[in-house]
């Protein structure tokens, strides 16, 4: 429901804002709206991004093989890593204590290496799946975990979601057009927005805000 609602959403902001233009099609926008391959994984398409394509969408061979192979690169990653990854994490939780220093460190990149796997394999799937249909849709990773910082890792983990909430929660609530103290509240209130977007649980709202302090204190050590 939320990458449904965040898409319709950006539609409809951008649209006010004179950024695109109204679509009175209801079969394009239903395609839009609606679009399967991504619609419950992500990665958070706008509009305006895929607009002509809509109109003008052209098949291809190398553009189906590409889709092909993405998919496939998706569905290795989820069936082949994320799963295992998750079984693994599965027997060690069960009984922290008995784990000792080393399974307790197997435990934790087992289980970053399942969370990884297993939404990037989505994204890759649904990108693929939607480039063997003539779409070409945004990068949502890149590497995250080669970044070399917490400004670094945001810049390449889910990146259609960042830049969802710079441009629709950040910017509007002033980004940092107000001061440098106004800047850092609205870069924090991003972050706890994100945490509960992930889910309704105050667990995830403390994820969120951890995130944001640590963006916090990364700022104040970065030219």
């Amino acid at each position: 429901i939320s990458f449904y609602t965040f898409q319709a959403m950006s539609y409809i902001i951008d649209v006010y804002r004179g950024d695109t233009g109204v679509q009175k099609n209801p079969m394009l926008f239903g395609t839009y709206v609606a679009l399967f391959p991504q619609l419950i994984a992500g990665p958070i398409v706008r509009y305006h991004d895929i607009e002509d394509q809509l109109r003008t969408r052209h098949e291809n061979l190398e553009q189906f093989t590409s889709g092909i192979k993405l998919f496939t690169v998706g569905l290795a990653k989820k069936i082949l890593i994320a799963n295992r990854m998750a079984s693994l994490w599965a027997v060690l939780r069960a009984d922290p204590t008995a784990n000792g220093f080393i399974g307790s460190w197997v435990g934790m990149f087992a289980f970053t290496l399942q969370i990884y796997c297993d939404f990037g394999g989505y994204s890759a799937i649904a990108i693929g799946a939607a480039r063997i249909l003539g779409f070409d849709l945004m990068e949502n990773f890149n590497t995250p975990y080669l970044a070399t910082s917490i400004r670094d890792f945001w810049s390449r983990w889910h990146i259609s979601l960042s830049t969802w909430f710079r441009d629709y929660l950040y910017i509007p609530l002033g980004g940092n057009r107000k001061g440098e103290g106004r800047r850092r509240l609205n870069l924090f209130i991003t972050f706890l927005v994100s945490g509960l977007w992930h889910g309704a649980d105050w667990s995830f709202v403390l994820w969120g805000g951890i995130h944001g302090v640590g963006q916090l204190i990364e700022d104040l050590f970065t030219p």
